[in-house]
């Protein structure tokens, strides 16, 4: 059985816990590897390494760091498709989509690389006689990553590139479901020419979890999953000292006003709904069409695209399928109680995933595209985040009724409103209580230049991934205020002229 360690200081290192998780290919439902647990000891030992190291990294120009991301950035480039295989194998996704994720990690990459420009302070002459006040962005130390099953390349780099470029030292703890992709980043890290030490990868459960979260010599925690779970991390982090941004779940909402191109927003819930199997938090779960007359022209041609779903494995060579397994056998068997949940509460179930059969690969961990109309606020399939390929209908009578349904929502990560009219879209990005706002774009996810984040209970800390605030985030801001008295200029008729 292929076994999965860590790494620590520029190598590969087996682990001494004696305790493993198991590591599935969501395509077959068999067991591909198995991965190491780490120690509490161990995860210190991480942490120690970084410690030490940032003294030195911290040092290194802005200018040197940012050549040494640019290098990473063409090695990730040229490993691009092994990089998404990787991803395919562990986590389930299409190809497609597993190429789409590098990429969009790249992105940060790509931002991180302006460090130079992005640590700039802040000047202002003569804030006083003779007085001047400057700023200086300076690192933290150690920082550490805790990154979801869902993106094991992009959530990573949404991480670890800002805090490197700013001069910071990183230990990266990722899913346990899928740990083979951000061990590769590490090692192209070291190929790029990263200092041994400055980015360790250690590979866990709660006991590692609970070290990063307390230990003193990490100064800021990055976390992406669940609402509970990102709420227990910023907490317990928080009341130890550190800087953390914690982003959790989501059920972000679709409007589609009935001047909409029905054609355009069916295509997009397809992609928002079904992509990755449901399995990211920028999903769109919630269909909201205004009126009547709209929602059953919507459901109508939802029915009819769903019948054309390719669900299959991802892998590169094999027929081009549109939504691959789930992760786990787990996972599956829990977005099929919340359609069974579904059925339940008195939602109408139009098209019911659990039907569908992979031919050759029954064994794995496959769900087909569901969907459910008549849905209330108050179901459970309505508030809860399901995290599968589920679309639910929920009907709305008027703009203001779809407005509400969503502000009283307690999750607040993204939404989208489809329009042909100007005055509505402009109406509801202003009204609308959720970070991140589609207009006629169905997953809103900002450019790395921008940052990512969401309201209410998607986001616990002020501070967003990536983008300026990704760079205030693994930095501390200190400003200085000097004057510098004027001396005594002794006068000479002895003055020289420089001769050439």
């Amino acid at each position: 059985m292929n076994q999965i360690h860590h790494y620590l200081n520029g190598n590969s290192i087996e682990g001494r816990s004696e305790r493993f998780a198991p590591v599935y290919n969501p395509a077959t439902g068999e067991q591909s590897a198995q991965v190491a647990l780490a120690t509490a000891d161990e995860t210190r030992e991480a942490v120690r390494i970084a410690d030490e190291t940032f003294a030195s990294w911290s040092k290194v120009t802005p200018l040197k760091r940012s050549r040494i991301l640019f290098k990473f950035k063409a090695l990730v480039e040229e490993r691009a498709d092994e990089l998404a295989q990787l991803i395919s194998r562990e986590h389930g996704k299409v190809f497609s989509d597993a190429k789409g994720e590098v990429t969009r990690g790249l992105e940060v990459v790509e931002f991180a690389c302006g460090i130079p420009h992005l640590q700039k302070g802040e000047h202002s002459m003569n804030v006083g006689t003779g007085v001047d006040s400057y700023s200086m962005m300076q690192p933290l130390g150690v920082c550490a990553g805790i990154s979801p099953f869902n993106f094991p390349a992009m959530v990573p780099m949404w991480m670890f590139p800002i805090a490197l470029a700013c001069g910071n030292t990183f230990v990266m703890k990722p899913s346990e479901k899928d740990p083979s992709t951000p061990l590769r980043l590490a090692e192209l890290l070291t190929e790029a020419g990263l200092p041994d030490g400055v980015f360790n990868v250690v590979n866990g459960d709660k006991e590692a979890v609970d070290v990063l979260l307390t230990d003193e010599r990490v100064q800021a925690v990055s976390f992406v999953g669940s609402t509970p779970i990102a709420e227990t991390i910023y907490a317990t982090a928080s009341a130890h000292g550190k800087r953390v941004q914690a982003l959790g779940g989501a059920k972000n909402h679709m409007v589609i006003m009935p001047d909409a191109d029905l054609d355009q927003a069916v295509d997009a819930l397809m992609g928002a709904a079904y992509g990755s199997a449901g399995e990211r938090c920028m999903a769109i779960s919630v269909a909201v069409p205004v009126g009547q007359e709209t929602a059953e022209r919507l459901r109508e041609k939802l029915v009819a695209e769903l019948a054309k779903l390719r669900v299959g494995p991802g892998i590169v060579d094999g027929p081009d399928n549109d939504m691959g397994p789930l992760v786990t056998r787990e996972h599956l068997e829990k977005v099929r109680s919340y359609i069974q949940t579904g059925v339940d509460e008195g939602a109408e179930l139009v098209v019911d995933g659990r039907e569908t059969v992979i031919e050759d690969v029954a064994s794995g961990f496959f769900l087909g595209g569901s969907l459910f109309d008549h849905v209330k606020p108050g179901m459970r399939i309505h508030s809860e985040e399901i995290f599968g390929p589920v679309l639910v209908i929920a009907r709305a009578d008027s703009y203001d009724d779809a407005v509400k349904m969503i502000n009283d929502h307690e999750f607040g990560n993204g939404t989208a409103i489809f329009t042909r009219d100007g005055d509505a879209a402009r109406q509801f990005c202003e009204q609308i209580q959720v970070g991140m706002v589609g207009v006629n774009v169905p997953i809103p996810v900002p450019m790395a230049f921008h940052s990512f984040g969401g309201w209410k209970r998607s986001l616990f800390g002020p501070l967003h991934m990536h983008g300026p605030d990704g760079v205030r985030f693994y930095t501390r801001m200190k400003t200085i205020t000097q004057r510098w008295p004027s001396g005594i200029r002794e006068e000479t008729n002895h003055f020289t002229m420089p001769t050439h």
